[in-house]
C-alpha cells in the first residue's frame, strides 16, 4: 500500500511510503531540481520524517523526471551570498546533508539524470548510489570561481581517493555512470528509470530482512571510519564563504546568469 504524507510545509518535495520504503522527491523539474534554501530545507523536515516514522525502514532519494536528479545550487540565489552568508550557506546544507549521512536507515540516491554540484554532493551523503546510465556526476564549482561548499571535497575523496578527487574538482569535467560505477562512486547502473526505482528497492528489501539495529551499528561503524575528517568539512565551509568576498566569485556568477564564458582575474 502506498502512503503519501502530505505536509503543507514541504514546498519543493515529497514523501511517499511503500512496504517500508520512503521515496523523497525533489519535486522542481522546471529548474532540474537545483537546491536552493527552502528544498535543503524541505530535506531537513524530511529527514525529521523519516527519523521518527516507525512505519519507514529505508529511504529512496530522487529528482523529479528524467533529466536531473538535482544539477546544482541555485545560481541566482548563490549569486547574492557575501563572505558570512557563503559560509553560514556553506555549513547550513553541510549539517542537513549530515543527517543524510547519519541516518541509522539505510538510504540510496537513485540518480535520474544529472547530478552536479549540490546534487553531486547530495548523492555523495547517501549511503549507496544507483544511477541511470544518462545519469553524469560532477562538482564544477570552479567554473564559477568557488567550490563545493556541502561537502563534496571530503565525500568524494573518501569515495574515490585524493588524486581522482582533485582532477575532476579542479577540472569541473563531469563522470558518465560508467565511469563513476568503474571508480566505485555508483554502486549499480541500470538503463531504464523503471529498473533505477525498482533496483533500489529490491537492494532495501534484502536489507529490511535482516536485523534493524544490526543495520543501524553498520552504518554508525562505518562512517566512524571518517568521522576524524570533521575539521575538513570546517575549512570547507571557510573557504566556500572566503570565495564569495572574491571579484571571482561574483564575475562566476554573473557570467552563469548571463549565459557566457567567465573572465577570471584571480583577485
Amino acid at each position: 500500500m502506498m502512503i503519501t504524507i502530505s505536509n503543507t510545509e514541504l514546498k519543493n518535495l515529497d514523501i511517499e511510503i511503500s512496504d517500508g520504503i520512503a521515496t523523497i522527491t525533489i519535486r522542481r523539474g522546471s529548474k532540474l531540481n537545483a537546491l536552493n534554501y527552502d528544498t535543503i530545507e524541505d530535506l531537513r523536515k524530511a529527514m525529521k520524517e523519516v527519523n521518527t516514522n516507525s512505519d519507514i525502514l529505508s529511504v529512496i532519494i530522487t529528482g523529479e523526471g528524467t533529466k536531473a536528479f538535482a544539477a546544482g545550487a541555485d545560481i541566482a540565489e548563490l549569486a547574492k551570498l557575501d563572505e558570512v552568508g557563503a559560509k553560514r550557506y556553506s555549513q547550513n546544507g553541510q549539517d542537513v546533508f549530515a543527517i543524510i549521512e547519519n541516518c541509522t536507515k539505510p538510504i540510496i540516491a537513485a540518480v535520474n539524470g544529472y547530478a552536479l554540484g549540490g546534487g553531486c554532493e547530495l548523492a555523495l551523503a547517501c549511503h549507496m548510489r544507483i544511477a541511470v546510465e544518462a545519469a553524469k556526476f560532477g562538482l564544477p564549482e570552479v567554473k564559477l570561481g568557488t567550490l563545493p561548499g556541502f561537502g563534496g571535497t571530503q565525500r568524494l575523496t573518501q569515495s574515490i581517493g585524493k588524486s581522482k578527487t582533485l582532477e575532476l574538482i579542479m577540472t569541473g569535467d563531469m563522470l558518465s555512470a560508467k565511469e563513476a560505477k568503474d571508480l566505485g562512486l555508483v554502486n549499480h547502473m541500470v538503463t531504464t528509470h523503471e529498473e533505477l526505482m525498482n533496483k533500489s528497492r529490491e537492494i532495501l528489501t534484502k536489507i529490511s530482512g535482516s536485523g534493524p539495529l544490526a543495520i543501524a551499528m553498520v552504518i554508525k561503524s562505518v562512517n566512524e571510519v571518517y568521522s576524524s575528517d570533521e575539521r575538513g568539512y570546517l575549512k570547507e565551509a571557510r573557504y566556500f564563504g572566503q570565495s564569495a568576498g572574491t571579484e571571482d566569485f561574483h564575475e562566476g556568477m554573473e557570467a552563469f546568469l548571463q549565459k557566457r564564458k567567465p573572465d577570471f582575474k584571480g583577485e
